[in-house]
């Protein structure tokens, strides 16, 4: 392919039909439209964690209150908020424990009462009220129920609006590095690797239960994503959005970060910043990562993909999926980019007993590598070889640590020759990584933050700082008897050719039977096999210029994908084919499923 050729669009977006008149792109139309007499006398808005001090500028702006409280005034003391929180947190740069607690259990009863109180006198003046900040919903909440309590009925009760402003993780991440603090730690200058940390396993998971209990009640959304550029839907407007994205494919805004190990191929493919030293990652299919674009007219909304996850689990899972994993995506794809770059480092992943213990998940990162492309001399580390003595290799490893001599990656650790279309798979306990002059396309369980690094070639991250290693835990976690036979027949490129005529076959190319996903690869000149699933497929097309994703019954329109593109096939969009955008061109789509 040559690479006028290339049309990763980098910017996907979803158009949602019939709310234009409700959609607001800038600070001095919100303003506007929270002026309207359909907004209530007491106003929630209920912040992301990472928000910042532009929105309640906005909100005091456009409604005057007689009384501004903020959520934040109603919490325990900062001391016990960390004493609470610090098993979660720990004094790893990287690894927390997964906090699956309320922000209920960070408030403070008595002054939650005395907020709400407040809240009532000012309303009783015939006041305006706002409450602002992460758990204002709370807050209002506890006042509906005072003015509820003291009142002769509902009719007392004044009506309330709430306005749910956003934040996609990744900014998020992005202020981290600049700066921003985590939300229950002043810590600005800290390590952004451990403000990560504090997000994934505390901040976002009480904010999402929050989030995932309001979806259903917000009369406003406002996205902050953009400093400067607020952008604001009506509550009704994101629903229809939300409910539409998940009944035809789509496509995650993806993300790029560059590493110490980074290559130069995504540059070229995906059309980035040539001035840029290099990109590792892509992330292009982690709905708990990733944003998507909803198009609403001259507006362009940028919203969590995890809200249509909370928002629509059964319709986008599929029935099965959601009674396994609940409102979580359990598939993740993602591009991992050594051309012209360094070795990833050398891994292994957690087993599914070691990640519950001690991590408190469910379920854990067993992957693949699939090979995008590669260069002359390419390879693929995975497991073992025969006759490895563990307590040799286990010293080796910490005396490398320890700046020692570099550690022999070779000498224990199978080194495998890689092309495109190879397959690696990497069920958890299996030492790995890629080598230089590879693009992986990385398709696995979605608890991506759990790497044990056991050696990383003796270079320093991005940060000038060593990256973490956790030999001890890796030791622990390695599969001793997956060793160059056993890995040979189970985890190098076990297809099998499931279906074949002309101009179609159909190969299931993984995953190791250890694992929950299914890989499968779609050979396509023609047009394929009407697919038909009662769960979510993940696919991408990893050969050819473009295809289309049709509906055999009409129930969405043709879709477009192009050369890398992740794209997601909700299950309530129903049976699909997939045909060559060009004819005569071959297309190869990767899909992958729940078991």
């Amino acid at each position: 392919m040559s690479e006028e050729e290339f049309r990763y669009d980098r910017e996907p977006e979803t158009c949602v039909q019939g709310f234009d008149d409700v959609a607001w792109g800038t600070r001095e139309e919100i303003v506007d439209a929270l002026r309207s007499p359909e907004v209530g006398r007491l106003v929630a808005a209920e912040c992301y964690p990472g928000v910042t001090d532009e929105v309640e500028s906005i909100l005091s702006e456009a409604l005057l209150p007689d009384l501004v409280i903020h959520a934040e005034e109603t919490y325990l003391d900062s001391k016990t908020v960390q004493t609470i929180l610090a098993p979660h947190a720990t004094d790893d740069r990287v690894r927390g424990v997964m906090y699956y607690g309320t922000l209920r259990d960070l408030v403070d009863g008595g002054r939650l009462r005395d907020a709400a109180e407040r809240a009532v006198a000012a309303l009783g003046r015939g006041g305006r009220v706002l409450i602002a900040g992460f758990g204002a919903s709370l807050v209002e909440r506890e006042t509906r129920a005072l003015l509820g309590r003291e009142g002769s009925g509902p009719a007392e009760v004044p009506a309330s609006t709430l306005v749910y402003c956003d934040l996609a993780r990744w900014e998020a991440q992005l202020r981290y590095r600049s700066g921003g603090t985590n939300h229950f730690w002043d810590n600005p200058g800290e390590d952004p690797l451990k403000k990560n940390k504090l997000g994934f396993f505390i901040e976002w998971r009480l904010a999402d239960k929050i989030k995932a209990d309001l979806l259903d009640d917000i009369d406003y959304y406002l996205d902050s994503n953009v400093a400067g550029s607020p952008k604001m839907v009506s509550g009704e407007a994101l629903r229809c959005g939300l409910r539409a994205v998940v009944r035809g494919p789509f496509r995650l805004v993806p993300y790029f970060d560059p590493g110490v190990w980074g290559g130069q191929w995504m540059k070229r493919t995906c059309g980035l910043d040539e001035s840029r030293d290099n990109y590792a990652w892509s992330f292009d299919g982690v709905p708990e990562e990733n944003s998507l674009y909803f198009r609403y007219g001259h507006v362009r909304i940028e919203l969590p993909a995890m809200n249509a996850v909370l928002y629509q689990p059964r319709e986008l899972l599929g029935e099965r999926n959601y009674s396994r994993f609940g409102a979580e995506f359990p598939i993740r794809f993602d591009l991992l980019d050594t051309m012209d770059g360094q070795n990833l480092s050398l891994q292994v992943h957690p087993l599914t007993e070691y990640i519950k213990s001690h991590f408190g998940m469910t379920y854990t990162q067993d992957e693949s590598y699939y090979i995008l492309d590669c260069q002359e001399g390419a390879g693929v580390y995975l497991g073992l070889r025969e006759g490895v003595d563990r307590d040799a290799m286990m010293g080796d490893l910490r005396a490398a640590q320890d700046g020692g001599p570099a550690f022999p990656a070779e000498r224990y650790v199978n080194r495998f020759p890689a092309k495109r279309h190879d397959h690696f798979l990497i069920p958890a306990g299996t030492v790995h990584c890629s080598s230089a002059g590879c693009m992986v396309l990385e398709i696995s369980a979605t608890p991506y933050i759990f790497t044990f690094k056991l050696w990383d070639w003796g270079r320093l991250g991005m940060d000038g700082l060593p990256r973490p290693i956790h030999i001890d835990d890796g030791e622990r976690n390695i599969q001793w008897d997956r060793t160059t036979g056993w890995v040979e027949k189970n985890l190098v490129n076990r297809c099998e050719v499931l279906e074949e005529r002309e101009g179609y076959r159909e190969e299931r190319t993984g995953l190791h039977e250890l694992e929950f996903i299914e890989t499968r690869r779609l050979v396509i000149e023609g047009v394929g096999p009407r697919v038909s699933r009662d769960g979510v497929h993940m696919l991408n097309l990893v050969e050819g210029t473009a295809a289309y994703v049709e509906s055999p019954d009409g129930a969405f329109e043709p879709f477009e994908v192009h050369y890398a593109e992740t794209f997601v096939l909700p299950a309530a969009a129903g049976d699909y084919v997939i045909r060559p955008a060009r004819e005569g061109e071959r297309v190869i789509v990767m899909q992958a499923f729940v078991r």
